[in-house]
């Protein structure tokens, strides 16, 4: 279900969302956000709705240390750290043969877009462009094609693509952005 894109141009995030809401052959559009802004944080989930409001009403991740200069290391040591220990507290992780997995969900931070996988990795892709959900595919290959474009409308037109091709993906879509330092 649902399919987030996002990117970086100019040290700003831009995160967009579709509004589908599926659960076996039914998919109706909803009225949740699936992108949000959370402190310094710019998120776009998929997975779980329930996932998707603990990130964004109860996850607390301290600021980063300015002495701490490797984000990517913030990210993956203390971020997710929180992410896990949050989604464990509250019964959304789910343990199986000793190992915990989460959601799939981007995240916009310090001019850098991370994908923070469903056993918790976190990852950034080299070309500043990435999707997930299940029109992932279709958008990343529009994102490619629409390489110019301005960037809520490359993410805008990348959603209606993947809608196209996807069916659990429906407008409307939203895009949020977010400058960074």
């Amino acid at each position: 279900m649902t399919c987030i894109v996002g990117l970086v141009e100019r040290k700003t995030i831009y995160i967009g969302g579709d509004s589908a809401s599926v659960a076996g052959w039914t998919s109706r559009v909803t009225r949740l956000p699936k992108v949000f802004k959370k402190g310094p944080f710019l998120i776009g989930y998929t997975t779980s709705f329930r996932m998707g409001q603990l990130l964004e009403h109860s996850l607390h991740v301290p600021l980063q240390p300015s002495s701490e200069r490797d984000d990517m290391r913030f990210m993956v040591t203390v971020f997710v750290e929180h992410v896990r220990q949050l989604l464990k507290d509250r019964g959304m992780a789910k343990v199986e043969a000793n190992s915990e997995s989460g959601g799939q969900f981007l995240v916009g931070y310090r001019s850098r877009l991370y994908s923070i996988q469903a056993d918790f990795q976190v990852n950034e892709m080299a070309d500043g462009y990435d999707a997930i959900g299940s029109g992932a595919e279709y958008a990343l290959g529009a994102l490619t094609a629409l390489r110019g474009a301005a960037p809520t409308q490359r993410l805008k037109r990348a959603l209606e693509i993947s809608a196209k091709f996807n069916m659990g993906v429906c407008g409307p879509f939203f895009v949020r952005s977010m400058k960074m330092r």
